[in-house]
């Protein structure tokens, strides 16, 4: 019998969940709400690394391995190829494409947070949809510029910013009526793909606004790769 380690936080990492029986195991880091609806056994935290994750591996006796982790998780993806590696177990990896610009888009795309920053100096209110990573730079905003960061966690707002506790999905119309009484001048995104944070784009579209987009980390190759979680739950209902 399979033993299967689906390492997740997405929310096509919990369709895939809400599939496993008994004796599976759900992975999360720990951010965000824990499920407590599923039939498999969910572990919170991490592992320690490739070698940690490997030890759990071979300690738990499991038989394969699920990265359905987000796009830009590039360090846990790395460490969950590499500890497959070693302990000779299938690692199978759910990568959903990315979103693609569409007519109307004007995307200013970016590597890292120094070339975000340049780009982002001519303007004044940009919404930020990029988790938490802006909170560790409140203390930079420029002095004409007026951050809004949307992101999971609560956090007390500043001088120089609003933070916006949310989660996803997002309508298009809340996100029409939060861009209309904001008046952002320009989007800050990662290029997550899928449709529950699509609509951002969409409105910053009708609107005529930049995306300041960074652009997605290289991930490791896998056994097997999904684009779309049912494909994925469909070879696993083959290989039983």
């Amino acid at each position: 019998m399979k033993r299967i380690l689906l390492l997740g936080g997405t929310g096509d990492a919990l369709r895939i969940a809400r599939h496993l029986g008994a004796g599976h195991v759900y992975s999360l880091a720990g951010l965000g709400k824990v499920p407590d609806d599923l039939a498999c056994a969910v572990r919170v935290g991490g592992f320690g690394g490739s070698e940690g994750l490997e030890r759990y591996i071979e300690d738990e006796a499991i038989t394969l391995v699920i990265d359905a982790t987000h796009p830009y998780a590039a360090q846990i993806s790395a460490n969950a190829a590499r500890a497959s590696r070693a302990a000779h177990v299938p690692y199978w990896a759910l990568r959903r494409p990315g979103w693609q610009p569409k007519a109307g888009d004007d995307w200013r795309m970016v590597a890292d947070w120094d070339e975000l920053t340049e780009a982002l100096a001519p303007f004044r209110k940009p919404l930020f949809t990029l988790g938490r990573e802006p909170l560790a730079h409140l203390d930079e905003i420029p002095p004409h510029q007026f951050w809004m960061v949307r992101c999971l966690d609560p956090y007390p707002d500043t001088a120089r910013a609003r933070i916006l506790a949310a989660r996803g999905p997002f309508a298009l119309e809340g996100e029409r009526a939060l861009f209309a009484l904001q008046a952002f001048d320009v989007v800050v995104s990662k290029n997550s793909g899928g449709s529950a944070t699509e609509a951002k784009l969409d409105v910053a579209r009708e609107r005529g606004l930049p995306v300041v987009m960074l652009r997605r980390p290289e991930l490791p190759a896998a056994d097997r790769e999904f684009e779309q979680s049912a494909d994925l739950l469909d070879a696993l209902q083959a290989a039983e």
